[in-house]
């Protein structure tokens, strides 16, 4: 299906030493830039002593929204091997962050590229890797008399209850899978005095 994916399920971590440079990986889970971006903020603060923070993300189910950076290293010596880590695993909604402290002993180019892989890749390793699906939102208003087929509805599976308002007159905002989201549309559509609002 075109709306599932993989992600990892929590962050992970992994340490890699070569010639004498420690590179440390993180992983985790993200679903927008900015969370992404947070992310590395809270490394780039933790890790303020080290050499180089680098990084990769990718969003989205089309995995189309991605960005990465050498953070000082050579041009495509960090970045991009992280990201081809991501690409490799099939991963999306993830960041992962390699900081890098010096050992003293210059690793060149191919040296550079094959250690930031391969912290990537081991942090990628100790993840559980999952199966999520796109999610949309469908809001409606209903009058109390639909209560009960409203809510016989809302408790069938793999629908979420994002927000509820009980007044004057009633409304829900669920959460369900993009794929599935004009059949539960239609069933709403079917119950006597509920009506649609824009997502």
């Amino acid at each position: 299906m075109a709306d599932t994916f993989h992600t990892i399920a929590a962050p992970t971590e992994a340490i890699y030493k070569e010639k004498m440079s420690k590179f440390l990986a993180f992983a985790h889970p993200v679903s927008t830039s900015a969370g992404a971006r947070e992310v590395i903020a809270g490394y780039q603060k933790r890790y303020h002593d080290a050499r180089h923070v680098c990084w990769a993300y990718m969003l989205g189910s089309a995995r189309t929204d991605f960005l990465s950076t050498d953070n000082g290293e050579p041009s495509g010596t960090a970045g991009k091997p992280i990201l081809g880590q991501i690409n490799s695993f099939g991963l999306t909604d993830i960041v992962i962050v390699v900081v890098r402290y010096f050992g003293g002993i210059k690793l060149g180019t191919s040296g550079l590229i094959a250690a930031y892989r391969e912290a990537a890749r081991e942090a990628l390793e100790a993840a559980e890797i999952i199966e999520c699906h796109d999610m949309t939102h469908i809001s409606f208003t209903f009058p109390y008399l639909a209560m009960n087929d409203v809510m016989r509805l809302t408790k069938s599976g793999g629908v979420e209850v994002v927000e509820q308002l009980f007044d004057n007159s009633c409304s829900i905002t669920l959460s369900i899978r993009a794929d599935e989201a004009d059949m539960l549309r239609k069933r709403l559509t079917d119950i006597d005095g509920v009506t649609l609002t824009t997502d």
